[in-house]
């Protein structure tokens, strides 16, 4: 090869590697002012409950946080007295963590909480890096490596709202199990009702009551769905009140000064 036909090949591969630093500089661009202009945590936001939960604050200034541990995130909110009011999800290139506050404040939510995590491992550093090599070596690139992917993040945010004192202050579940009868799979469900979070301060935590309880009577209302639950804290509310529940493999007995609405 000469040197006239070696210069004009270098030429090609500097101005194929400026084109596609150019290509994916102008698409993280578009991505930015798209997310800018849409903000994705409203236009991808689902309302969580239809209690119309509200915040104690007329206006409240929400609080952000930024983590990686979703489902402790979700047990320690509910034990410091929150619940969700909502959550957006979406797959997106870039969607600034400020959006999200914005979307907050809107919906009069007190906290916010974020999770971004990798859906592609095609990042524009790493085909700089790519491209970087392939000159280095003098290698050939191939193309579908160029190719964009703008799925590049998975996000998830959720909304949450301060609750005043509930009058039990605990956060159920009703349990079900798969269970073989005549040869065949049925769901059975489990007895009571099992607790997931205990608010702190209310008064299930100052009557001994934790996580991982399964209420099974209160009174002498017997717990078999959520429902039941309800009505007995109604119908008790204000009351000193007996409430039967099991502990692992023990069945244990607790006496909870129930709250009032005034």
């Amino acid at each position: 090869m000469g040197a006239t036909t070696a210069k004009k090949m270098l030429n090609i591969k500097t101005k194929v590697m400026l084109f596609s630093l150019f290509s994916m500089g102008l698409i993280f661009f578009v991505n930015q002012l798209y997310a800018a202009e849409v903000n994705l945590y409203a236009k991808n936001y689902k309302q969580q409950n239809t209690n119309n939960l509200k915040s104690l604050e007329v206006n409240p200034e929400p609080k952000i946080f930024v983590s990686n541990h979703k489902e402790d995130d979700n047990i320690s909110m509910l034990e410091n007295g929150y619940d969700m009011i909502g959550s957006s999800g979406f797959a997106a290139a870039e969607a600034p963590s400020n959006l999200a506050l914005a979307h907050a404040k809107a919906i009069k939510a007190d906290t916010v909480l974020v999770y971004r995590k990798y859906a592609s491992a095609k990042t524009a550093s790493s085909k700089l890096q790519l491209i970087k090599e392939a000159a280095k070596t003098g290698g050939e690139i191939d193309p579908n490596d160029l190719e964009e992917e703008p799925t590049q993040h998975q996000y998830y945010a959720s909304y949450w709202v301060k609750l005043p004192m509930p009058l039990l202050g605990v956060h159920i579940i009703k349990l079900k199990q798969k269970v073989e009868e005549d040869a065949q799979e049925v769901i059975k469900e489990e007895p009571g009702l099992k607790i997931i979070a205990v608010i702190k301060t209310s008064p299930a935590a100052k009557a001994g009551i934790v996580k991982g309880d399964t209420l099974l009577k209160m009174g002498d209302v017997a717990l078999a769905q959520p429902d039941d639950l309800f009505a007995a804290v109604k119908r008790y509310a204000g009351q000193t009140i007996a409430v039967a529940l099991q502990r692992g493999d023990a069945d244990v007995s607790t006496i909870v000064a129930l709250g009032s609405r005034k």
